[in-house]
């Protein structure tokens, strides 16, 4: 039976493989990829992986991704079009290109848990039986991880919960009670509709790559700045990869924040 092998490859530092990831990849036979219009930075990251860890005769097969509406009038319907439009051109490529008894693999930047697709997308490739597979997950470092490594500190205070949202869910899910939170996907840049009173914000972005960028402070003296930084590098770069933490300034007489 083909093999598909989900692997998590880190947050962008090809250091950030696991011994895991290293010997899985070591065993694949055909990676595929689909063809975002990924930045090129982040394809010579891959380019890289493969060349330092990727079996010798081993072939990768590019895959066009589904198209999306990014602005939908339903967001959940058009991301289940888009899921189902990418099952059935990547269940036709494993079909076409893997041997039966191949293994064949994803690479997935940070870690495949955390707003990724392919293995929702893989679930459907099953479950429509466009090809018989058997699938596993070899986790990664996901974006989460290197943002509270770069900024050197623990995601949340003694007890206390994370709240791991995205930019567009940001406004509805981080309320008065909610200490602390990890924002990623925000293009919109929700954060600067947050209520900053007594919120500190510890932002990166390129995490893991040489033009890895860090802010932090109270969300109300450094909101613009990292508006303008985030701004700039994109301008430079023609692309941003970024992600947040919120932290809500605990009351107590020592003014400090429990760890």
């Amino acid at each position: 039976m083909r093999r598909i092998l989900v692997i998590g490859i880190g947050a962008g530092d090809p250091r950030h493989l696991t011994l895991e990831a290293v010997e899985a990849i070591a065993s694949v036979d055909v990676f595929f990829v689909i063809d975002k219009g990924t930045a090129p930075e982040l394809l010579a990251l891959r380019e890289l992986v493969l060349r330092r860890h990727a079996a010798e005769g081993h072939r990768v097969v590019v895959i066009p991704d589904a198209d999306r509406d990014r602005h939908p009038g339903d967001y959940d319907a058009a991301v289940r079009d888009w899921h189902r439009e990418r099952a059935a051109r990547i269940g036709a490529a494993i079909a076409d290109e893997l041997a039966d008894d191949g293994v064949g693999a994803f690479l997935v930047w940070g870690d495949p848990s955390l707003y990724d697709s392919t293995l929702r997308v893989l679930d459907r490739v099953r479950s429509a039986g466009i090809v018989d597979l058997e699938h596993a997950v070899i986790p990664g470092i996901s974006a989460v991880q290197a943002l509270a490594a770069a900024h050197r500190v623990a995601l949340h205070g003694i007890g206390e919960p994370v709240l791991v949202t995205t930019g567009r869910r940001l406004a509805a899910t981080f309320g008065p009670d909610t200490p602390n939170a990890v924002v990623m996907l925000d293009g919109q840049l929700a954060f600067t509709e947050v209520d900053p009173e007594g919120v500190e914000v510890l932002w990166g972005a390129y995490l893991g790559t040489p033009d890895e960028v860090l802010v932090a402070g109270d969300l109300a003296e450094v909101a613009d700045r990292i508006v303008e930084v985030r701004a700039e590098a994109r301008d430079r770069l023609g692309w941003i990869m970024d992600i947040y933490l919120l932290r809500r300034t605990p009351v107590g007489a020592s003014g400090e924040r429990p760890g």
